[in-house]
């Protein structure tokens, strides 16, 4: 755990010196939001059935935004050597940088709800805890896979183009999941309610969580 938190340290002081990376995935959300918010005329009974949508459209693209960036910067300062040269388990520098992405995609999730909330004047709180539980799950599950997408499209001079399109065909089971889990949960409903989207997501993380530790290692040698 020590190693895993040196990197994520290292990650965070990172984002505090340069300011990059937050404030890429901050814009990026105020700019979905601020689109949605002046194309549509929602009344609140379309808004109850667009909420969910509007919610990961805004966290994924952000969050692919924000992990595109998280292997570029150790790219671009050379610091990907430093990495490899570190004599830890591979599998570790893999779990340090998940840390790091989940923590950035988090602040900007939590910042996303509440300017949702004052946009479209339109309440969460009754459903604050299944939904968190929810997000973080959904969170978790695209974030894992792409923190190695990532690693991979940093070796090609379309990095930026690369990494949505690895990342979205695998990832449709984590957004169509957590979309119907927060439509069940904004109505009221238990989080076990949306039939089989609660055992995909957590399936979907515990499979792709070990498998993106395993190949980790190769995709960092042919960095």
């Amino acid at each position: 755990m020590r190693k895993i938190f040196t990197i994520l340290w290292k990650d965070i002081v990172t984002e505090l010196r340069t300011k990059e990376l937050l404030s890429a995935m901050f814009t990026f959300s105020l700019i979905i939001l601020l689109i949605f918010n002046f194309a549509f005329s929602f009344s609140s009974e379309y808004l109850k059935f667009a909420t969910p949508a509007i919610l990961w459209v805004t966290f994924t693209f952000a969050g692919i935004l924000g992990l595109g960036r998280s292997f570029a910067i150790e790219k671009e300062g050379n610091s990907i050597l430093g990495l490899l040269l570190t004599p830890v388990d591979r599998s570790l520098l893999y779990f340090g940088k998940l840390i790091s992405n989940l923590v950035f995609v988090f602040i900007v999730e939590l910042i996303t709800l509440a300017l949702f909330v004052l946009f479209f004047n339109y309440s969460i709180f009754h459903a604050i805890l299944p939904l968190s539980f929810v997000i973080i799950l959904g969170t978790l599950g695209f974030v894992s896979v792409g923190t190695l997408f990532s690693a991979i499209a940093i070796n090609t001079k379309l990095r930026e183009v690369l990494l949505p399109i690895l990342l979205f065909p695998i990832i449709i089971p984590v957004i169509v999941s957590s979309v119907k889990l927060t439509a069940s949960v904004l109505e009221g409903n238990s989080v076990f309610s949306a039939g089989s989207a609660i055992h995909i997501l957590v399936s979907f993380d515990i499979i792709f969580i070990a498998a993106c530790a395993i190949i980790f290692e190769y995709v960092l040698e042919e960095s």
